[in-house]
């Protein structure tokens, strides 16, 4: 077996792990939220898998041997992940679309992207098209109703949509967080409703993908203890100006999505280990920053495209902290 051969074994062996480790965070979306999922996502592979097939053959490779890799595959399950559930169909689509051209075609296909291309795709929804990308949905709906929403923009029920409780926290100038958490269907117990449970079917699967050793440990904790730390040091109890507990942080948004399966991303990270650590710590605090002071609901695909652009002045301060030091 040649060595392309076997870096591309390695690769879909990688994919289908990373696949398998979503499941846990993809089902209990599925739980709370319905068929509206299940759409975004199959919507997305679709069409991640048709523009592969035509770029592919545009560039006069082999279709089959390219596809196999699986990369589209994980990069439209994790684009799903984050978009909104019953959203218009179109959004997955556009959103992969953009993802994988901007993202990874336009520097030469899988293994040359600079940017994470779902993150990328994401942070162009956001942009784009605010005002879906803001449609979180409060409960899911029967298939007929979700048919009709998804693909005919049919009449959402009167208070079917809510803000997302970091939306709901940034934007709170007097009720308390014991007051929020109480009077706000958009909170769960420690922290966004629903997605506590999302986040934490995602560090499972994270910390299998760590047992499995698919994924080093550096970026996932130095996101995480960087989350945590100035979460902490932010905090303000249950005053009407606190930000949240690190543990909601922790709970809320695409945390552990982003910790175990976005800044581990092998091509758009950092490589060295210490490198690895700092994007992670990096990704963390601007996650914070965004989700507290800035104009999006969550920070995670903003902050993980800066620190993108960041890794090579990261790898060049590994390299230099690890070079031995001349006599």
């Amino acid at each position: 077996m040649s060595a392309p051969e076997i870096r591309d074994e390695r690769l879909q062996q990688a994919m289908q792990q990373v696949l398998l480790a979503t499941l846990p965070g993809l089902l209990a979306l599925v739980w709370f939220y319905g068929w509206g999922v299940l759409f975004n996502w199959l919507l997305a592979v679709l069409s991640a898998l048709t523009l592969e097939a035509a770029v592919i053959r545009l560039r006069r490779q082999p279709v089959q041997a390219t596809l196999s890799d699986g990369s589209a595959l994980v990069s439209a399950t994790l684009l799903t992940i984050a978009l909104p559930p019953y959203c218009p169909w179109w959004l997955p689509m556009v959103a992969i679309a953009a993802g994988l051209l901007f993202g990874k075609h336009l520097y030469g296909g899988v293994g040359k992207n600079p940017f994470n291309p779902a993150m990328l795709g994401l942070a162009l929804a956001i942009v784009l098209f605010p005002q879906p990308m803001t449609q979180w949905p409060a409960q899911g709906m029967g298939f007929s109703a979700a048919v009709q929403q998804v693909f005919a923009a049919g009449q959402a029920p009167d208070a079917w949509v809510q803000a997302t409780a970091l939306d709901s926290l940034r934007i709170n100038k007097s009720l308390t967080i014991d007051e929020l958490f109480a009077g706000n269907p958009a909170f769960g117990r420690f922290g966004a409703h629903a997605m506590e449970w999302v986040n934490l079917g995602f560090l499972a699967g994270g910390l299998w993908l760590l047992q499995r050793r698919v994924i080093a440990w550096h970026a996932p904790v130095g996101m995480l203890a960087s989350l945590f730390v100035i979460s902490l040091l932010c905090w303000n109890g249950s005053g009407s100006d606190s930000h949240g507990s690190p543990l909601f942080h922790l709970l809320s948004g695409a945390t552990m999505l982003g910790a175990f399966f976005i800044v581990t991303e092998p091509v758009s990270g950092a490589k060295s280990a210490l490198a690895r650590l700092l994007f992670g710590v990096g990704v963390g605090g601007l996650t914070y920053l965004i989700r507290t002071w800035g104009g999006y609901p969550d920070g995670v695909a903003f902050a993980v495209l800066l620190m993108n652009l960041c890794v090579p002045a990261l790898e060049r301060l590994a390299n230099r902290r690890q070079a031995p030091v001349n006599p």
